[in-house]
């Protein structure tokens, strides 16, 4: 009887512990639950699969140059202990998701020190928005490459890296199944009461900064419709920290923690103001209009302006072409601002329908109704190894 598959998973924020999750439930569904085994770095998600990750990834979950200039000798030790790991474990094959920073070092490691390890890097790294040297870097530090867009396949093939377009698994989520009903249950509202709903991000520092305007604008619109209800949807990274600053808040708001839970609430919501990232293409798939609120430090800013190529910040504007999402970035994003988005949106049902429209529509040209991507990642994995095998028999 043949060994089972040894798989290496890596992740280093939320969005990648998803990913490897569902990647974890493909390959034991393609090959059994005794045909795989899973080593790695990644979170709880991972963790319920099989994946035991030495540290807790909420450390890696870091965006801007001055926290990854503090925080580098710890990310710089938890590079060293990823790659110690894969030497010692010897897996078959090690998956790098997404968190560019801390996934390519710990992949050039591993292709000096372990050069017959195939290595794949799940999501690719935004070069039609930013830093297009990505391309070549990457394509000379793993064998490849699985894209959650269509149109990022092309960057990489020019640059001689196999590419594999799997499709986005948020966007294949069944959202059908979420339950408004349950949601308003579970905190007491009305089934008429209008719900607001915040998403703040995964990342420490985005806690630290967009929490405050976020809660400066839920007061401002409370104030002027008293029967708003407030939902803080937190991420498990960082729900400590979200539940201690939403308990102090006037007028209450209800944190919720878990994807059903999420789910429902945006199914729940009339209008929501969220972090740019996955969740904005969550909130599409649920039909809620949203008002996308983002910000940096100032250095950080800087640099992103110096190399950014695309005019929008937000997946679905920038595949409709225009700004479909009400994007308030930076200096943008404060409490006013955001509160006179938002309130348009809940105070204007045909507005909120509209945009939803438009949001679906955006969500087709990002491949949404495609094959399962999970199991579209997970088939690409095997080949590769199966290739190697194959070389090597």
């Amino acid at each position: 009887m043949s060994a089972p598959l040894k798989v290496m998973l890596v992740a280093g924020e939320a969005s990648g512990d998803v990913l490897g999750a569902g990647l974890a439930r493909a390959l034991k569904a393609r090959l059994g639950a005794g045909g795989v085994v899973f080593v790695g770095v990644g979170g709880a998600r991972m963790a319920a699969e099989g994946v035991a990750s030495p540290f807790d990834i909420a450390e890696l979950s870091l965006f801007g140059l001055v926290e990854l200039v503090s925080s580098a000798p710890r990310v710089y030790r938890r590079i060293d202990e990823t790659v110690k790991m894969a030497l010692a474990e010897q897996p078959d094959v090690v998956v790098l998701i997404d968190a560019w920073g801390f996934t390519i070092r710990v992949g050039k490691r591993l292709r000096r020190r372990a050069p017959g390890l195939p290595l794949v890097k799940y999501v690719a790294p935004q070069v039609w928005a930013s830093r297009p040297g990505r391309a070549r870097e990457l394509a000379g530090a793993v064998d490849l490459l699985l894209t959650l867009l269509p149109f990022e396949t092309r960057y990489f093939e020019a640059e001689g890296l196999s590419t594999v377009f799997v499709g986005n698994p948020a966007l294949s989520r069944e959202v059908s199944g979420a339950d408004p009903a349950r949601l308003r249950r579970n905190i007491g509202a009305g089934p008429d009461a209008p719900i607001l709903l915040l998403l703040p991000g995964s990342r420490p520092g985005e806690i630290e900064r967009l929490l405050p305007p976020f809660e400066e604008a839920a007061g401002m619109l409370a104030a002027a419709r008293p029967g708003l209800r407030i939902v803080v949807a937190a991420a498990d990274t960082v729900a400590d920290l979200v539940r201690g600053r939403v308990a102090l808040w006037k007028p209450r708001a209800v944190v919720v923690e878990g994807e059903e839970v999420k789910l429902d609430a945006m199914r729940a919501a009339a209008v929501a103001i969220a972090c740019s990232g996955t969740v904005t293409s969550e909130l599409a798939m649920a039909g809620c209009a949203m008002v996308v609120g983002y910000k940096v430090r100032p250095l950080t800013a800087l640099a992103i302006r110096l190399l950014a190529r695309t005019r929008y910040a937000t997946l679905i504007n920038i595949a409709a072409g225009a700004e479909v999402v009400p994007e308030l970035l930076q200096e943008a994003c404060t409490g006013p601002a955001l509160a006179e988005a938002a309130g348009l949106l809940l105070d204007d049902p045909h507005r909120r329908r509209a945009q939803a429209e438009a949001q679906t529509a955006a969500l087709v040209k990002l491949g949404r109704g495609g094959p399962e991507p999970s199991a579209a990642a997970a088939e690409a994995v095997l080949r590769l190894v199966g290739a190697k095998r194959r070389r090597q028999a």
